[in-house]
């Protein structure tokens, strides 16, 4: 298994591969102006993309590790009023805002960036100098980071561009890569420009970049980056003064680079459950969002959760990698176990799935007991029950164990899962996600509840590759996502069960306070992390 910190370090370099019924095609982002096709249910049995991926021009090659981290905006006047903003420039920071960019600038306080690029509107800008603070580098203003260009839409509250242009803005919520407004398609400028970005900021001589921009641009920039096309939009979100943090690492042949989501939608957790303390709510609604808020995605409110809860750390991890045994937590796990349970709190978990494996099994009763115990703060309060089960199909241990790979010296670094290079480990762990993921979707569709929440814990391998069946990709992309012991990653379905999940976040560990892997690092050749 892989333990503890299994940071996994940039994997999948982009290459030319064979989608199923498909022709070869370059694993990259589209830019292109068709118009994207929607998904199908052949499309889906195939497990490949719901879009054509089109071909553009590669990454360029970088010489040395480059961690980017990106971070939007914190709240600003015209979030509040619910007004479309996209590029204009007269929105502020709210209070809120300027607290939340504050935590943020806590957050990363020791991180050692060599630059900062911004976008240049107010909002963002004023974001930007808050995080950066004493620091002496300059900022770098980028025009391309701004604010998708909404057009005739910007300035108007949501109510008015529903009134005002009727099918239009019900195109923006429900297929806005072909969203169409004053002639202009504004979600594939918007991914053309995020490309443009990212050889601007790959060819900036740093090793650590921080990225301070929008929501819209930076969802452009994540799926650009893992290879990912506008049907994209909306499905990797970013919550106000959310972190994202992407990993390049350089190809020994001088070719792109290999890009690893490290995470996506992190916020420093200084969260306390509101049944334990509600006089604290009103200073947690000042802190980045928390992956569990509610959320609506293009205006569509979300009652069924999957919520990924990777196991705590083991008692052996310094074996050979994979560590396959069938070992209990160690102390730091049970840690990670206690606060993700307590993360969890708030919410009202109808169903506990989990691996047949001790850790599993030991992190799904910590947090099936705080929520049996949840309602029960009073006196006369019973304790609910929650019901828990296993599924064998979340059992991945035996599937690495096939690998005929060498053990690695550092178990923990990223990167692990294109150590497979025989194929037989991939194929098997993504055929096996597959029945999972099943058995999950036919949870989750239980007609009988209108609301649901099911809490899954396993093996950081399969839920990489249960994240990747719930974005329909295929088993290519498990290297570019990564995720710690501890962490958890909360997939909503706006739309129900039956058709793709939004990413609220991915391998969130902010619950963990110290004991979670830092958001940033030195990305310095000769330290050993």
């Amino acid at each position: 298994m892989f333990c503890s910190s299994s940071h996994l370090l940039l994997h999948r370099c982009f290459s030319t591969y064979t989608i199923p019924h498909s022709t070869s095609i370059a694993v990259r982002s589209s830019s292109s102006l068709q118009e994207i096709p929607k998904s199908t249910p052949e499309s889906k049995e195939q497990g490949g993309p719901t879009s054509l991926l089109y071909s553009s021009t590669p990454f360029p090659p970088i010489k040395a590790a480059k961690r980017v981290v990106l971070v939007r905006h914190g709240q600003s006047t015209w979030n509040e009023e619910g007004r479309i903003q996209g590029s204009s420039n007269f929105s502020v920071l709210t209070q809120k805002g300027e607290a939340q960019a504050e935590t943020s600038r806590q957050m990363l306080a020791d991180d050692a960036f060599d630059v900062c690029f911004s976008s240049p509107l107010i909002r963002s800008k004023r974001t930007a100098e808050i995080i950066w603070d004493t620091r002496k580098e300059e900022i770098i203003t980028e025009y391309d980071l701004r604010e998708i260009d909404l057009y005739s839409f910007q300035g108007l509250l949501k109510h008015e561009g529903k009134a005002k242009f009727g099918v239009a803005f019900r195109q923006w919520q429900i297929d806005a890569a072909n969203f169409n407004i004053d002639g202009r398609y504004p979600v594939r400028e918007l991914w053309a420009r995020a490309r443009s970005c990212w050889t601007k900021i790959l060819s900036h001589e740093s090793k650590s970049v921080l990225v301070v921009a929008h929501n819209a641009v930076n969802q452009a920039l994540v799926a650009t980056a893992i290879g990912l096309g506008t049907e994209y939009f909306r499905i990797l979100l970013q919550s106000n003064c959310g972190v994202s943090v992407l990993d390049f690492t350089p190809q020994a042949d001088g070719g792109p680079p290999y890009i690893c989501l490290n995470r996506l939608n992190q916020g420093l957790s200084l969260l306390v459950p509101k049944k334990l303390c509600p006089s604290l709510t009103r200073a947690v609604d000042w802190t980045p969002s928390s992956p569990l808020a509610g959320g609506s995605s293009g205006g569509r409110k979300t009652n069924k959760r999957i919520i990924l809860v990777c196991h705590g750390s083991q008692a052996n991890t310094e074996v050979s990698f994979p560590n396959l045994g069938d070992q209990p937590m160690n102390m730091l796990g049970v840690i990670q176990a206690q606060k993700t349970a307590e993360l969890l709190l708030d919410l009202t978990v109808n169903c506990i799935i989990t691996s047949s494996k001790v850790a599993s099994v030991e992190t799904a009763n910590a947090i099936s007991r705080v929520q049996e115990a949840a309602d029960c703060l009073g006196a006369d309060c019973v304790p609910r029950y929650v019901d828990m089960k296993q599924m064998r199909n979340l059992d991945v241990e035996k599937v690495l164990g096939k690998s005929k790979q060498e053990a690695m010296e550092v178990p923990q670094q990223p990167g692990w899962i294109n150590g497979f290079e025989d194929g037989v480990v991939m194929t098997a762990l993504w055929d096996q996600s597959g029945k999972a993921w099943e058995s999950l979707l036919e949870e989750l569709s239980d007609e009988s509840e209108e609301e649901k929440i099911v809490v899954v814990v396993g093996h950081p391998a399969v839920h990489i590759a249960l994240i990747g069946r719930c974005l329909n990709l295929s088993k290519e992309w498990m290297g570019s996502f990564h995720l710690d012991a501890g962490s958890i990653s909360v997939l909503d379905f706006p739309d129900g069960p039956g058709r793709r999940g939004v990413v609220r976040c991915i391998n969130y560990t902010a619950h963990l306070g110290r004991w979670s892997i830092p958001i940033t690092r030195s990305t310095s050749d000769d330290e050993e992390f």
